[in-house]
């Protein structure tokens, strides 16, 4: 059976004004499996909002394929749902008129909308604020508009690219975990984007280290800390050794090399 995401020898060249063409993603090869969570790592500026922008078919590929269940994506791709950093609620309508939008736009009767985005409403621990406009919501409250909004779509994959960057650290953990939760029940595949090794230890079953631009995979790392997990699975022993393996991969792109520990032999 294929992956559901797949990228194949995948290039992207973007031309800026009169300079030198910019290749921000290089050759990169990667499949997704189906209920698979995904984390795209690495630093800021290595390509990974521009691999998730072509999964999307947002932009497309100079050389290479994405593919969906085996098929190329060639524009904006409906099976796939976006979320940004920044939380794209409309600021007129209430948090159940944002989470019906794309309900509506697909021509769903408006009582199965209003059925769908309660149940979604409820999944994100929103119920009682049906009525609520999005300035009179935190900003987790928002991203959880935002990720209801999504599932009642009900997308093949969530393509999430640094949701929670804007939250502050301890709704930043809550949401991780309600996340994850609601991965779990759904069992939706996941292609998550961060620059944070933390998030990645306690979303992904498999991490992939983007290398510096030009982006390319680095290292592709299984995580096999046990699930559920909660943030205080962060004390575990293992977790310490997984972080570790993981700066090893991640390092070398963030760092100067004469900023690097060197072997005895090079010293």
């Amino acid at each position: 059976m294929p992956p559901i995401l797949a990228a194949e020898h995948v290039s992207k060249t973007f031309q800026v004004g009169r300079d030198e063409p910019l290749l921000a993603v290089r050759n990169l090869s990667l499949q997704v499996e189906e209920g698979e969570f995904v984390c795209l790592l690495g630093a800021s500026g290595c390509g990974k909002t521009t691999v998730l922008n072509m999964f999307a078919g947002f932009t497309q590929p100079t050389q290479g394929r994405v593919l969906l269940r085996d098929r190329p994506i060639t524009g904006i791709e409906p099976r796939c749902g976006v979320v940004f950093q920044s939380y794209a609620l409309f600021h007129w309508k209430t948090v159940q008129g944002n989470v019906e939008f794309g309900l509506r736009m697909q021509g769903v009767a408006r009582a199965e909308r209003r059925r769908r985005a309660a149940h979604f409403i409820e999944l994100v621990k929103l119920g009682g604020f049906e009525r609520r406009y999005p300035a009179e919501l935190s900003g987790g409250m928002q991203q959880r508009v935002t990720l209801a909004r999504i599932l009642a779509a009900d997308p093949e994959v969530l393509l999430m690219d640094e949701p929670f960057a804007a939250l502050d650290a301890m709704t930043r953990q809550v949401m991780q975990e309600e996340l994850l939760r609601i991965q779990e029940s759904s069992g939706k595949t996941v292609l998550f984007i961060t620059h944070s090794i933390d998030e990645a230890l306690i979303l992904a079953d498999r991490i992939v280290v983007m290398s510096a631009l030009p982006g390319q995979v680095k290292a592709i790392l299984p995580n096999r800390l046990p699930r559920p997990r909660h943030v205080s699975v962060q004390l575990s022993a293992e977790y310490a050794r997984l972080k570790a393996e993981v700066w090893k991969e991640v390092g070398f792109e963030v760092r100067p090399a004469d900023a690097l520990p060197r072997s005895p032999d090079r010293r």
